[in-house]
């Protein structure tokens, strides 16, 4: 059915620009905005003209993780932390989401309500990722509030939290040299590429992103769910009957909302994109949540459809930085969903709270979504 999302998504102007300036460059000339399907999956498969890297020389701890980098680098480090995401390892965490899951609905169901980002979405994942890195969950606050800063629109937050978090992943990383244990900090500090040791930033860069990509995509593919299924009573009466379309309904809240709406790419040799002439050293914002949305590529996009197949969407990315954790989120949501409606079917979202969004143009995210659970 068509659904335009309680008007937080600018559906209209993403027509709009894959219609009439599909490649167009902002006004300081500086960034080029590319909005249809196939000329952004174009820049997130070729990475020899597409880089990662924004600014090489940086000192930044992200500068130096896989989100970062090209090959052979990147291969390399995706490499190490592969083994961690397996599927096999991935589908081995399923009892202990589970647990958790229960346990926040469990909190929930005493007070006959929840903030479904703060008291279940947020939570989940990021109990899971803390867990897998080995790092304390008395932090947990603290990594949401990070997580947030990351991917907000404040350059000031995005620096400062950059800092505190590699004052405390440094601390961990030295402790882990002295005390190994089986998590994932201890494999970063112990691993070996061409026989080095992975840089201090390139183990702070790999934690921070780990974290924050443990959290944020998968409490926003969390918390559009829940919305969808409240908003669209059609799509929870076809859920509540048969569990076995939640997986497809949670593909096309990836493709309808992209919990990621854009990403950057830096042009590393002249060339040309949708009749437009990119130079050496301009940066690329690449849409996928307008080419989620390309009419081109999905029969009636704005039709929030769980039944539709093929699903293509760029929505966890394309090509070598297609998203290292997309099983983990994936199983999550599911886990979250299918607990969700087996106990409170009937959840209904408090409509005496304004829904908005976070201030990201990175990131699809609700501030809140109050939940009635009685």
């Amino acid at each position: 059915m068509e659904w335009n999302a309680n008007g937080l998504l600018p559906l209209e102007w993403y027509k709009k620009m894959r219609r009439d300036s599909p490649v167009v460059q902002s006004n300081d000339g500086q960034v080029w905005n590319v909005y249809g399907y196939d000329d952004v999956k174009t820049v997130f498969t070729n990475h020899d003209i597409f880089s990662s890297s924004a600014f090489p020389d940086s000192e930044d701890p992200l500068e130096h993780s896989i989100l970062r980098q090209d090959p052979p680098k990147h291969r390399q480090l995706r490499r190490l932390v592969t083994q961690a995401f397996t599927p096999r390892v991935i589908e081995s965490l399923a009892p202990k989401i589970q647990s958790i899951t229960t346990s926040l609905l469990d909190e929930a169901e005493k007070k006959g309500r929840m903030d479904a980002i703060a008291d279940f979405a947020s939570p989940l994942p990021i109990v899971v990722i803390a867990e897998m890195l080995g790092v304390s969950l008395d932090h947990r606050e603290q990594f949401k509030a990070w997580s947030d800063a990351l991917v907000g629109d404040s350059g000031e937050d995005f620096y400062q939290c950059q800092r505190e978090m590699s004052e405390y992943f440094s601390e961990i990383a030295e402790d882990r040299r002295r005390h190994p244990q089986d998590d994932l900090v201890t494999k970063l500090v112990e691993a070996r590429i061409d026989n080095e040791h992975l840089t201090d930033l390139e183990i702070i860069g790999f934690c921070i992103l780990l974290l924050v990509a443990g959290n944020e995509t998968t409490t926003n593919l969390i918390s559009s769910a829940m919305l969808g299924i409240d908003t669209l009573p059609d799509v929870r009466a076809q859920l509540l009957a048969d569990r076995s379309l939640i997986p497809g309904a949670l593909e096309e809240v990836f493709r309808y909302f992209s919990p990621v709406q854009v990403m950057f790419r830096r042009v590393k040799q002249d060339t040309v994109l949708g009749g437009q002439e990119m130079k050496v050293g301009q940066f690329v914002h690449i849409w996928m949540a307008s080419a989620n949305h390309d009419e081109k590529v999905f029969e009636r996009p704005e039709e929030f459809n769980i039944h539709r197949n093929p699903n293509p969407h760029l929505g966890l990315g394309s090509g070598i930085h297609y998203c290292l954790g997309s099983q983990l989120a994936r199983l999550e949501s599911k886990i979250a969903i299918e607990t969700l409606l087996a106990r409170f079917p009937e959840y209904r979202r408090d409509r005496s709270a304004e829904l908005a969004r976070m201030d990201s143009m990175m990131m699809f995210a609700l501030k809140e979504l109050p939940i009635l659970l009685t």
